[in-house]
């Protein structure tokens, strides 16, 4: 009971990093840059989502309590998520969307890397998936760093200005409690040294070839995991939950 309790825990966690991320990176769509990075990151949202949709549908089917993915994403207040801060921050401009992608990426691509290894069927199934897709989104979101580092003088600027004020978030997403300890010694959950300790390297290369500078480590925000976050959680879910608020139950 204490393990399924903690496993439960953790999906909560894994499916709100993704959809929290997910509608963030959906409120670019139609406003793009370009048509075709509007395009990129809208499908980039669609992979988030249909993450979210795995996990909290296997919820659904171990928690039996009668709720649906949509209760999930719909029914919960602020304290009842588990997304890790970065995921929640504004949008803000281009380049603070493309510094806040970078570094989740990066963590969700060793992330997904190590849990494929998972002894749980449906984490190590949902790993081998998301993987192949996380693959495109740091590469995508890397890829954007090193090409607006390197660009011109003002470019370079605001890249390492977003950079620098979201650095303070990155520690949340190695922030495990006693839940999660349990389920990395049972075998089910990675090792987030390890995650940390190869998220490190792919920051540093992309930084080095973006003739970027890495922030030093200082304060941490933290409390994700309680349930504690900032108020950009609560507007975001304002927006997102609006139409299950005004109507509930709603059906096309």
């Amino acid at each position: 009971m204490i393990e399924n309790d903690n496993l439960i825990h953790y999906l909560f966690r894994l499916g709100d990093n993704s959809l929290i991320l997910g509608q963030r990176l959906a409120e670019w769509c139609s406003k793009g840059p370009t048509l075709e990075e509007d395009v990129a990151l809208t499908n980039i949202s669609l992979d988030n989502f249909g993450q979210a949709r795995m996990i909290f549908s296997h919820l659904a089917e171990i928690e039996n309590n009668g709720k649906t993915e949509d209760d999930y994403a719909f029914k919960r207040n602020e304290r009842e998520f588990y997304n890790a801060l970065i995921v929640e921050r504004p949008n803000g401009h281009f380049g603070d969307t493309i510094a806040r992608s970078f570094l989740f990426d990066a963590f969700q691509y060793h992330f997904y890397k190590e849990l494929a290894k998972s002894n749980n069927e449906f984490l190590a199934a949902l790993a081998a998936k998301s993987v192949k897709e996380v693959q495109y989104h740091v590469r995508h979101s890397g890829e954007w760093v090193v090409r607006l580092g390197d660009g011109t003088e003002e470019s370079k600027e605001k890249i390492q200005e977003s950079i620098d004020d979201l650095w303070e978030y990155t520690g949340d997403m190695f922030v495990t409690d006693t839940k999660i300890d349990e389920l990395v010694k049972a075998g089910i959950a990675p090792d987030y040294k390890l995650i940390k300790e190869n998220w490190t390297k792919t920051v540093e290369e992309v930084f080095y070839r973006a003739t970027l500078k890495k922030p030093e480590d200082g304060y941490m925000q933290n409390g994700s995991l309680d349930g504690r976050h900032s108020e950009f959680l609560g507007h975001l879910l304002g927006d997102m939950q609006y139409l299950q608020r005004a109507y509930p139950d709603a059906e096309w």
